[in-house]
């Protein structure tokens, strides 16, 4: 009799364990619970005019294309509004094919120029929260450089 009471309720236990496992067929389809309610698979996305909701979407990246440089020996164009101008020995980065300046990591820019051991002047912005694999230095998008 004893072994009875044991044995029925781990009999129910496997089989609701066995029946919640069987669910949903295996074709990626959620199926309904008992209430009719679906499964929450994903968070639904804000209503836009909602004007409690602030907007929280990805910001666009910093665009990627650069002016051209002017070619070496060639004119030279009048540093870009707003930007930062770096004189200085290009040294050569712990990463290959990286530049840097002052502790600054020169991206982009005319490679022919910014040659390690060269002394140049470069034009452009301090990109601080730019990731890249040179591992070493603060990011500076170069917008015009010249040999000084």
């Amino acid at each position: 009799m004893r072994n009875l009471r044991l044995a029925v309720p781990a009999l129910a236990v496997c089989m609701a364990l066995s029946a919640c496992g069987g669910q949903g067929g295996g074709d990626g389809t959620p199926t309904p619970t008992p209430t009719g309610a679906q499964p929450v698979t994903s968070a639904p996305s804000p209503d836009p005019t909602d004007s409690e909701v602030p907007s929280t979407g990805p910001t666009p990246p910093p665009p990627t294309a650069l002016p051209p440089s002017p070619k070496p020996g060639g004119p030279t164009k009048p540093p870009p509004v707003g930007a930062t101008e770096l004189t200085g020995t290009v040294t050569a980065g712990v990463e290959p094919n990286c530049v840097l300046l002052d502790n600054f990591l020169l991206i982009g820019g005319p490679r022919d120029v910014l040659t390690p051991g060269t002394r140049v002047t470069v034009f452009g912005r301090v990109q601080p929260d730019m990731m890249t694999t040179c591992q070493q230095g603060t990011p500076f998008l170069v917008e015009s450089a010249r040999r000084s």
